[in-house]
């Protein structure tokens, strides 16, 4: 898991796979894939909203 402080996102590395392409699962949160389109990576936009909103609702 890496935060990227300055885009405000936070990733979750699945896989060294190089990535082949992405896909949108909600918004501001997407699923990286290789080329055989298996999942590598998560990667959410606006991670600090979507923690604390997240949290909030525990």
């Amino acid at each position: 898991m890496t935060y990227f402080e300055n885009e405000d996102i936070l990733y979750f590395v699945i896989s060294d796979d190089p990535e082949a392409g992405s896909v949108e699962i909600s918004p501001n949160i997407a699923a990286e894939l290789n080329a055989q389109g298996e999942l590598i990576g998560i990667g959410i936009i606006g991670a600090g909203w979507f923690i604390r909103h997240s949290t909030m609702n525990e």
